[in-house]
């Protein structure tokens, strides 16, 4: 027979042990936390750079549920360890003292009544959403057993309190504090955070008109045992027991909406602070819908607005569309970064880019004059010219044609390359698609981007760092710059040079063609601010100009800004001081008599001299400008004397084409009913009521006195113009019919 082995007395037991050991092992291993609430949604919270809360976008799931916060408020602390785990800060995740005491009561009720379980074995719940089942509950003790031993008491509190459920769609300390009560938790007094620890195990109990006294019933009694245990003093109790309970969730702030949309879409479910500041943000708002109402009467029913602070270069307001809210077409888009036509609003970074390249002083004389280049006949707003204006003028009052000629002088490829320099991201195409439009709306820009671009000259002229890589660099040339537009006309028609109370403030307004983009950008020492009026489709209104719609606007957000004073002026080792003519604001040549001396970028000494001072056959000097010029300029300066056309020195014209120019391609289109009405050709004579003889290569056409004009008609190809005055004077000019 075999041997019977009898096994040894207790090897059974041990291998009980060993077993409940290994499962042990492996449920430690399989308990591992690690980011218990990976699969979460949360919302987007976008947070001001103090804190505040400006918005936020519901998670994924509808839920308003906050990312967990690194700690949690004292006073909530107190409050849900008192109600729901009384040695929470003792225990190792399970309290055995609390699961007998539930056993009991259960046995009693003959149902569940307690579960014994401690806020670690809540919050793993919390993440698990498993069945309440006795396996289940095993498995969360181990679970949270495990937790402790790798997470911090406070950690755990923490995200117990953001992802606790508080009622309805609002999970979490961070949404329930400001949806019920309007602030951030660390605000929150002793009776809300009673009634906050009273909910996760009561959500419905927020309800108007339901539940509210059993609700008033448990927070006093949380309140009556903080009080006992020391935690309030008296008159806090008797204050916490008069705090009247929430009612239904208010909405979240909705402040900033054009930035928190950007937000969730590039950091969806992420709490991210920005620049914005709540005060001015706030105030920056209210000022934009108050100003959005009124223009809406006149059918602009759009408006954005952008303010930066200077001296770091944040944006610390924006309303990317007043009122967005309120349903009307449109009312979405943010149009603080939509491409709009510019108008006028880039000329100054070509007068600046001029001066600092030395092509201008500031009160160069330009010519304003009527010209045609091969069909783009730019004009000024008021359809006048004055002949010669001084630079600083033409800018400050936004003239069209003396921009004209100053970017044709400068060149489009380079301008449009320090305007990319500059952080213009809308000019996408190349420079002769844009061409001497450029300069008067023919490109688009974003207010954002241009409102930047503004301040960093303002920052360059005071040596900001973080506007080094600026492409504008010359202090000297931009401190002239503002200077110029401090001279532009104000909507409120305040002079600051008679009322010191006025503060100086640098601006530009900006028109676009068919009235359809109003522009105002101000800069001062610390603020630059932008404002863009107008309808988000494109549709023009008559009178939608820059000056009078967003320039009000302008000033109205100006005027809630701390002043900042002026630019101080520049220390001696910036720039060179050089003599200028007063008459032509050129570098003063050797017959000049009235002459300034200034500051000017190093640049300018390569800038042309004085030539309009000449010396006459009598030995006079005499201020001569081109017969094209003086011909719009004596009509707006009757002090300008033209010199008796027998005293005008050798080589001087008396005459000088308007138009075309020399070499021009002119296009000679048909009538409607057929016929060929001819180009109009432009001449000035210094004289007045002198003949002028004109001919057409070598044929005689016709005369003309005072007003010199002639319709031209000829068959394509190369063809020369040529005029004879009285006195014998005569000037040609060469162009092409195609």
């Amino acid at each position: 027979m075999p041997r019977r082995v009898h096994p040894r007395p207790g090897s059974s037991a041990k291998r009980s042990w060993l077993s409940i050991a290994c499962a042990s092992v492996i449920l430690y291993v399989l308990t591992i936390p690690g980011d218990i609430f990976g699969g979460v949604p949360y919302s987007t919270v976008v947070l001001s750079r103090e804190g505040d809360l400006l918005g936020a976008r519901i998670a994924a799931d509808g839920q308003w549920r906050f990312r967990p916060a690194s700690s949690v408020p004292e006073k909530y602390a107190e409050a849900v360890i008192q109600l729901e785990d009384k040695h929470f800060r003792h225990h190792p995740g399970v309290n055995p003292v609390s699961i007998i005491r539930a056993a009991r009561m259960n046995i009693r009720s003959g149902k569940v009544v307690s579960g014994g379980s401690t806020l670690t074995m809540q919050l793993i719940r919390l993440s698990d959403n498993a069945p309440r089942t006795l396996p289940n509950k095993i498995v969360e003790a181990f679970k949270a057993v495990r937790l402790e031993m790798s997470w911090s008491k406070k950690k755990i509190l923490a995200q117990y309190a953001a992802h606790a459920p508080f009622g309805g769609n609002v999970v979490g300390l961070e949404a329930a504090c400001r949806r019920y009560f309007g602030h951030a938790p660390e605000e929150m007094t002793w009776a809300e955070a009673a009634t906050l620890a009273v909910l996760p195990n009561n959500p419905s109990y927020i309800h108007v008109g339901r539940n509210r006294d059993r609700l008033m019933e448990k927070r006093n009694r949380l309140l009556q045992q903080l009080h006992a245990k020391g935690l309030m003093e008296d008159s806090d109790l008797e204050l916490a027991l008069e705090e009247p309970l929430p009612e239904a969730p208010n909405p979240l702030p909705s402040m900033a909406r054009s930035t928190v949309d950007r937000f969730f879409r590039t950091a969806p479910g992420q709490t991210v602070s920005c620049d914005l500041d709540f005060s001015l943000q706030s105030r920056l708002e209210t000022l934009a819908d108050r100003w959005n109402d009124a223009l809406k009467i006149t059918g602009v029913n759009d408006l954005a607005a952008v303010i930066i602070d200077v001296e770091t270069g944040r944006t610390v307001a924006c309303v990317g569309n007043a009122h967005s809210e309120d349903g009307r077409p449109g009312a979405q888009v943010d149009i603080s970064t939509a491409p709009r036509s510019t108008g006028s609003i880039l000329k100054p970074f070509l007068y600046c880019a001029m001066l600092q390249d030395g092509g201008i002083l500031p009160h160069t004389l330009l010519p304003d004059i009527p010209v045609n280049i091969n069909g783009f006949a730019p004009r000024n707003f008021d359809r006048s010219f004055c002949g010669a204006i001084p630079a600083s003028e033409a800018v400050a009052r936004s003239l069209n044609v003396p921009a004209v000629h100053m970017l044709r002088e400068f060149g489009v490829p380079k301008f449009m390359d320090i305007l990319k320099e500059a952080g213009l991201t809308t000019l996408d195409r190349p420079a002769d698609v844009y061409g001497l439009s450029l300069i008067l709306g023919g490109a688009e820009g974003r207010l954002t981007e241009i409102t930047r671009a503004y301040a960093a000259m303002s920052a360059v002229c005071q040596g900001y760092g973080w506007a080094e890589d600026f492409p504008l660099t010359d202090r000297v040339a931009l401190y002239h710059t503002f200077d110029a537009l401090k001279e532009v006309g104000r909507p409120d028609e305040m002079d600051w040079r008679l009322i010191s109370s006025v503060r100086k403030v640098a601006w530009k307004t900006g028109t676009s063609y068919g009235f359809r983009d109003a522009w105002a950008v101000g800069v001062t020492p610390r603020w630059a601010v932008g404002v863009w009026a107008g309808n988000a489709g494109g549709e023009g209104v008559s009178g939608l100009v820059g000056a009078r719609v967003a320039g009000p606007v302008l000033f109205d957000i100006l005027n809630f800004l701390p002043d900042s004073g002026w630019f101080e002026e520049l220390p001696g080792n910036e720039g060179i001081m050089a003599s200028v003519c007063r008459s032509s604001g050129r570098l003063a040549g050797p017959y000049c008599e009235l002459c300034d001396t200034i500051l000017l970028p190093e640049a300018a000494l390569r800038s042309e001299g004085c030539s309009y001072h000449r010396q006459m056959p009598d030995g006079s000097i005499a201020f001569l400008l081109p017969p094209s010029m003086e011909w719009y300029y004596r009509q707006r300066h009757p002090e300008y004397k033209t010199p008796p056309i027998e005293n005008v020195p050798d080589g001087y014209s008396p005459m000088q084409f308007i138009y075309p120019e020399s070499g021009a391609v002119i296009s000679i289109p048909r009538q409607l009913d057929g016929s060929i009405r001819g180009a109009t050709f432009n001449l000035a004579h210094t004289v007045p009521g002198t003949k002028v003889f004109w001919h057409l290569d070598s044929d005689y056409i016709g005369f003309t006195s005072d007003i010199h004009q002639m319709g031209i008609t000829a068959a394509p190809g190369r063809h020369t113009v040529t005029v004879v005055d009285a006195q014998g004077h005569s000037l040609s000019v060469l162009f092409y019919i195609d």
